[in-house]
């Protein structure tokens, strides 16, 4: 693996720098406590930078970058806490690109490079052994249309989307349906979140869905569900890298300025160590997620590399920003200073699209165990 970037490269992560420090600076604490949760204004102008295109084909607008790319801009997305669906619209797009027909491609793709369209994954269903009022799953075919009943949780910022990307559990399979959120039957209620990241429970109560609007194969969606989830892992990891890279830099320098006992507590061999601990942490998060970077864009498999990488990045994620508040005292948990903000949204971070757990099981099988 080449560790040099492009000339290109160097350009998008020049560009992402100089755009996110002025459009984001003390952003992700402006929209917090918004409706949206995030800036529809920076969101167009994202979408102007090609950030919603980066891996997607130049026909429809995209940079027809590689994964790499990809990495590079979420990664200075995480530093700055960028909010909104860019995860969940990448995904999307990318799902769309792979698994969907020639008429979804060129009317969706544009629009969603463009901006002009967001779509949001419904992938988690609801466990009944923690109780709750969610509608039975049933799907129903009929004169070439298909009836969805189902509840989906945490669906990010569906409040916000214009169509979701429903995974539906059939008698022959998984299948992916779109639908519009303003179908009949569609109800998106937010669910509070420690992160300020705007999930939504989603329930569709017979919502008719034209055949047209399958994605992929039905019953053959297993795959679509694993890629999505590898893309997701993926993305989720860059992200928590650009953020532990950030807690990093705020602790070390308070730690250089913060005065206790007479010194700097820098100079303390116990945070001089901590400080230490993180900045491993942040360098094996960030070379397996280059790494699975890398092997997805020389087309090599890279199941096990990206659960690797997500799993490195979820326990760092719990152990870096738990390290910064306690590093920073009390000013780590106060509402007018940054590293509370990081905390949270490195706590959320660490379960999306699995927790260090889940990817370990599945490395375990990687390793035939």
């Amino acid at each position: 693996m080449d560790f040099e970037l492009s000339e290109s490269q160097n350009i998008i992560l020049h560009s992402a720098k100089t755009f996110l420090e002025k459009e984001t600076k003390g952003l992700a604490r402006d929209v917090e406590t918004t409706d949206d949760g995030f800036s529809l204004k920076v969101w167009k102008k994202t979408a102007e930078l090609g950030w919603f295109g980066v891996v997607l084909p130049e026909e429809y607008g995209g940079m027809q970058g590689n994964y790499i790319d990809l990495v590079l801009l979420l990664e200075e997305a995480g530093k700055a806490l960028f909010p909104g669906p860019l995860i969940s619209i990448i995904i999307s797009g990318l799902c769309i690109d792979e698994y969907g027909n020639q008429l979804q491609k060129d009317e969706l793709l544009p629009k969603i490079i463009g901006g002009d369209l967001i779509i949001v994954p419904a992938i988690i269903q609801p466990d009944p052994a923690f109780g709750g009022d969610f509608i039975q799953d049933e799907i129903k075919e009929h004169d070439g249309r298909y009836t969805l009943s189902g509840t989906r949780l945490f669906v990010p910022f569906a409040h916000v989307a214009d169509k979701i990307l429903y995974c539906a559990e059939t008698s022959r399979g998984k299948t992916f349906f779109l639908s519009d959120t303003k179908n009949f039957g569609v109800v998106c209620t937010p669910l509070e979140s420690l992160g300020g990241d705007k999930p939504s429970e989603v329930n569709f109560d017979a919502v008719e869905v034209p055949q047209e609007n399958l994605v992929g194969q039905f019953g053959r969606a297993e795959e679509i569900l694993k890629k999505i989830g590898e893309w997701g892992a993926l993305a989720q990891s860059a992200y928590i890298a650009g953020m532990l890279s950030q807690i990093l830099a705020m602790s070390v320098e308070y730690a250089k300025q913060r005065v206790q006992f007479g010194k700097k507590i820098g100079s303390f061999q116990a945070i001089k160590h901590q400080c230490a601990e993180m900045a491993g942490d942040l360098d094996r998060t960030k070379f397996l997620t280059y790494q699975a970077a890398w092997r997805l864009s020389e087309k090599l498999p890279a199941t096990k590399e990206i659960s690797m990488a997500k799993a490195c990045a979820s326990e760092a994620s719990r152990k870096v920003s738990l390290l910064g508040v306690k590093i920073h005292g009390g000013t780590g948990v106060s509402e007018e200073y940054d590293m509370q903000l990081y905390f949270r949204r490195a706590k959320v971070a660490e379960i999306a699209f699995g927790d260090a757990d889940f990817h370990q099981e599945i490395l375990a099988r990687q390793l035939g165990m």
